[in-house]
């Protein structure tokens, strides 16, 4: 059987630990050196930068968030074994770790650490399809000619290089596709590397639990329930159309996925989908100018956004959380895709205005989706009212002040609130 060290990337056949460093970490499986479909995931990432960057941290609780009000934003896993868990409120977070080290988040460190990482993966193959700062799918099918290994040993060299070079560690998942390469990627953190090969696969998944996909939430999960679906086994029992039938789509997915099945391509070119952003209050609030400050920054936020990626979008959507924790969502279609602070404001606010009296809220949110080309975006105008043209000029000459003298040069006054 095939062996790897993951220390010195030593190869050789079947055994407990290596022949040239004696580390216990080592990879022996059938199909190691024929799976070419990977997901790698950072350990904790935040809390890792966070604690790479302040060793004093290094043993400590540590919780990146934002603030009591807010939620957990990652937790290091000395926190996870207390039970703290990433979207967890932050007052429930504190009473499971009340000795717990707080840290705001620090995006730009982290996408600069992250951009680091990105470029060792680019060595290895252009086929890398990123989910999000810390994780990325890799296809490096093609590749044992170039690098002169297989692409088991380049994935083990690329963690190494990553706790030797910046001081941060990932696990890897390595599989025949997708939803087993991120399957595999959560079997062994932290700083794990799992195998999933073909000839096991059905074997593997059949007394799993069906929350293992990615995408089945507790909303899915109860649907799944209530139709006695709790594992892969019992989706198995299932006809296809059967499937479809009581679940739509996700039934013809979860038919394929049942049987290890996953023709999704890694796609170094994957579309975003929707920009958003959102904001959780130091106390809850249902003061409309309040509000109305908050939603005029986050439509700024994420037409600035919009706006550096040449994007526009035709639905604009608010988002709201009650202090239950009980969540309001609205949306609107627009006539034209837009990119402007000033549409996405006007939009935001009269879905807001709809709502009534349904406060007081902890968290709001705006995004857009139903992405395009900013190109074919705010063309028509609007004949109802005369003096949008006026503001959108307006805008326009602002965002060219703000990019010569800094985002701080020109504020609207109810930005202020």
């Amino acid at each position: 059987m095939p062996a790897l060290c993951r220390d010195c990337l030593n190869q050789f056949k079947g055994g407990r630990r290596c022949p040239a460093c004696a580390s216990p970490r080592v990879l022996n499986h059938d199909e190691l050196y024929d799976l070419t479909i990977a997901h790698m995931d950072c350990d904790a990432f935040y809390a890792s930068v966070e604690k790479r960057d302040d060793p004093s941290l290094i043993d400590k609780p540590l919780i990146i968030g934002g603030g009591r009000r807010g939620v957990v934003s990652t937790a290091c896993y000395v926190a996870r074994i207390r039970g703290v868990r990433s979207a967890m409120p932050m007052f429930q977070a504190l009473k499971l770790c009340p000795d717990a080290v707080i840290i705001k988040p620090r995006m730009s460190v982290y996408t600069e650490a992250s951009r680091a990482i990105r470029d060792m993966m680019e060595e290895l193959t252009p086929a890398i399809e990123p989910l999000s700062l810390d994780e990325a799918f890799l296809d490096l099918s093609g590749t044992t000619k170039l690098h002169g290994a297989p692409p088991a040993v380049m994935l083990a060299r690329l963690i190494k290089r990553m706790r030797d070079e910046l001081g941060l560690s990932g696990s890897i998942g390595l599989s025949h596709n997708k939803f087993l390469a991120k399957v595999a990627s959560d079997l062994d953190k932290p700083r794990g590397f799992s195998v999933i090969g073909k000839a096991e696969t059905n074997d593997f998944l059949k007394d799993k639990p069906v929350k293992m996909i990615w995408g089945v939430g507790q909303v899915a999960q109860a649907s799944l329930e209530k139709a006695g679906i709790r594992t892969f086994s019992d989706l198995l029992r299932w006809e296809r159309d059967d499937l479809i039938v009581r679940f739509g789509g996700m039934g013809d997915r979860l038919w394929h996925l049942a049987r290890g099945q996953d023709k999704r391509r890694v796609s170094a070119h994957e579309p975003i989908k929707s920009i958003s952003k959102e904001t959780t209050f130091n106390e809850d609030t249902s003061n409309p100018e309040i509000l109305d400050g908050h939603i005029w920054r986050l439509a700024e936020q994420v037409s600035d956004r919009a706006k550096a990626r040449s994007l526009a979008g035709r639905v604009v959507t608010l988002k709201l959380k009650r202090a239950d924790h009980s969540t309001l969502t609205r949306r609107l279609a627009l006539r034209d895709a837009t990119q402007m602070t000033d549409m996405v404001y006007r939009t935001a606010k009269g879905l807001f205005d709809q709502l009534g009296d349904e406060g007081p809220y902890r968290l709001i949110g705006c995004g857009l989706s139903h992405l395009i080309d900013a190109s074919g975006a705010d063309l028509s105008g609007d004949l109802l009212d005369p003096d949008a043209s006026k503001r959108s000029a307006a805008e326009r000459a602002t965002d060219k002040i703000r990019e010569r003298f800094g985002a701080d040069a020109i504020r609207k006054g109810r930005a202020l609130r």
